[in-house]
């Protein structure tokens, strides 16, 4: 449906039965988060804090929590922008090329912004410490705005059609900044803004911001969209929302979402950075404090009666995971047309999303070459490591469609058996070391810095997996190893001792572990061992699995083999593969709720409560 405002939106959800309000009043330090993370857990409603304890701003949480919610609020307009995602086309043509809107689905048309002199976010102001002071973890630097949508234009092309909607985290309490006149602004290395910010600092100017909070729910999905460089937002926006994207352009300022329920205008402080966090974030962890460009407020917009939407990250599922399942459905078309030879991709969220990429390809460079080995996966797999955010991926594996026409990439235990059983480890891994990761993943040796490894398997099976613990495995207890677990066919957990570095910052404990074995071990009958500090939490879910090991350990630095070797700078091994997923002290500490806010909150689930029947 195409709303015009965040208001519209909460009615139309209230009355379908999608909305709670919540009129008891709620603490926005802590207790507002743990009641968001609660009842998206059980798949519940939105829900709309109409009493916000220090704040006359309400608050509304959730609108995004389930697919299906997801879908009811976009239900006008999704077969239309999947129509225009199957037809291949750059929504931001029609900003450029008006003409092609003749060509293009009646609904095309919404993609272009429309300028206007004057709206509802102009008129009222207020300060920073008036909005709502969420905070969503105990050790939290202070409050962020976890929904904004960051609007800024490029200094050299300047205009809506190349401008930048993105959602990087704004720190609005805490740390050094200046109460009221300064707010953090944390985007990642490889975000559209940063290609501004670097724009303006080559000519010497001061970036222009304007922070978006609320307004229709087109636009808070359009800013998580990874949209192309120079490719527009707001037109994705107009297209999702069913209406042009209502922009105030007035000269000599940075044009304003005119039906936005709150806007923060500013600028970025040239030559200025200030530690900004810690906070909890969606790898399950902290991101630690690091110097980060600052934002100079000058004005604070918002409408009569504003809403503030907020959500909270942390160690998936969380709402952020319907986003990511949304935009595949969207989007999911688009990776094999831009890269000719994927048939499908899967970021697993449960891993923390970049962490670890699935891949399916076609491998067609060696038809009658038998048996059949990696070839063409491997230019897919580079292809996919250059490609958009896909590039963030830190383990990458790419399978033959060819070997099983009919797997699922999205059934984890399947694809992970398919893997495994064809597996040749002397040959199917590809490093990339020194190189860029993910901003908020710090398995690496330092902030952006990390490592890659592509696993690339093609082939028929080489081996019958293992599907339970064989008696045979001994373990080497001596070495403080011990309660192996089996995971998955053919996944061996074993706990290990507490990881402690030498005065070279190694532990070589693994190493070690890998040196008491040889190939006539029947340890190898597993392909894939993982260490982990608890073995028993390890393998309780498949959820537990994927995050303890994909995002405590760098590929380069934690991986380990069986009779490793390095030929001509290749590295394999003729045994099984191990990977170290213990925490190390360059890690950052996983997040854990404040035990007295959980008393509260299940107080507020008690009988006559007001989220009684809720959570």
């Amino acid at each position: 449906m195409g709303y015009k405002t965040l208001r519209e939106c909460i009615a139309d959800l209230e009355a379908a039965g999608q909305l709670v309000r919540i009129d008891h009043p709620i603490d926005p330090n802590l207790e507002a988060a743990e009641i968001q993370r609660r009842v998206f857990r059980v798949g519940g409603p939105a829900i709309y804090f109409a009493s916000v304890k220090g704040c006359r701003f309400p608050m509304v949480s959730n609108l995004f929590g389930t697919i299906e919610r997801m879908r009811f609020l976009f239900r006008d307009t999704l077969e239309g922008v999947q129509k225009l995602v199957r037809l291949n086309i750059d929504p931001s043509d029609v900003l450029r090329r008006p003409r092609l809107i003749l060509r293009l689905p009646w609904n095309a048309w919404h993609a272009r912004p429309r300028k206007v002199r004057r709206g509802p976010i102009l008129a009222c102001e207020t300060t920073i410490d008036h909005l709502p002071q969420l905070k969503s973890w105990p050790d939290d630097g202070g409050a962020y705005i976890t929904l904004p949508q960051v609007y800024t234009e490029n200094p050299e092309r300047p205009g809506l059609a190349e401008s930048n909607l993105g959602m990087y985290r704004v720190q609005i309490s805490g740390g050094q900044y200046e109460p009221n006149h300064q707010v953090g602004l944390h985007y990642q290395i490889h975000r559209g803004i940063g290609v501004h910010h670097a724009a303006a600092i080559r000519r010497g100017e001061k970036l222009r911001v304007n922070v978006f909070v609320g307004g229709p729910p087109a636009m808070t999905v359009a800013a998580v969209m990874p949209m192309p460089e120079n490719m527009s937002e707001l037109a994705f926006a107009g297209l999702l929302g069913g209406r042009r994207v209502p922009m105030i352009c007035l000269p000599g300022q940075l044009p304003i979402h005119a039906q936005a329920d709150f806007c923060i205008s500013g600028f970025i402080e040239p030559k200025r950075e200030l530690p900004e966090g810690p906070f909890g974030d969606h790898l399950g962890y902290y991101s630690l404090r690091h110097n980060f460009p600052v934002m100079r407020v000058e004005r604070v917009y918002h409408r009569e009666r504003p809403i503030w939407p907020f959500t909270v990250v942390g160690r998936p599922p969380q709402e952020d995971s319907v986003f990511g399942q949304f935009i595949h459905e969207l989007v999911g078309p688009v990776v094999p047309k831009r890269i000719p030879g994927v048939k499908v991709v899967h970021a697993v969220d449960a891993a923390g999303v970049h962490p670890l990429l699935l891949a399916i390809g076609h491998e067609r460079y060696t038809p009658y070459e038998d048996p059949r080995r990696p070839m063409e996966l491997l230019t897919l797999a580079n292809a996919m490591l250059g490609y958009g955010q896909l590039s963030l991926a830190k383990y990458l594996f790419i399978v033959a469609s060819e070997d099983n026409p009919d797997l699922d990439v999205h059934h984890v235990p399947d694809f992970f058996r398919h893997v495994l059983e064809r597996a040749d480890w002397r040959r199917d891994l590809h490093f990339q070391t020194c190189t860029t990761i993910d901003t908020l993943d710090y398995s690496g040796e330092g902030l952006n810095r990390g490592s890659k490894v592509i696993l690339a398997t093609a082939g028929p099976s080489r081996r019958v997996l293992p599907v339970a613990l064989d008696s045979r495995v001994r373990i080497p207890a001596e070495l403080g190893f011990k309660d192996p677990r089996l995971c998955l066919p053919g996944i061996l957990v074993v706990k290990g001792p507490p990881y402690h570095p030498n005065e070279h910052g190694r532990d070589h404990a693994v190493e070690k572990f890998c040196a008491t074995y040889g190939r006539g071990d029947a340890i190898n009958l597993f392909p894939l061992v993982v260490i982990a500090d608890d073995s028993e939490f390890t393998v309780r879910t498949l959820g537990n699995f994927l995050w303890t090991t994909f995002t405590r350990s760098n590929p380069a630095s934690d991986i380990y083999g069986i009779e490793s070797f390095v030929d001509q700078k290749h590295w394999g091994c003729r045994g099984s593969l191990v990977i170290d997923a213990r925490a190390k002290p360059h890690h950052a500490p996983p997040l854990i709720e404040d035990p007295e806010v959980s008393r509260r909150v299940d107080e507020l689930a008690a009988p006559g409560k007001p989220l009684h029947g809720i959570i």
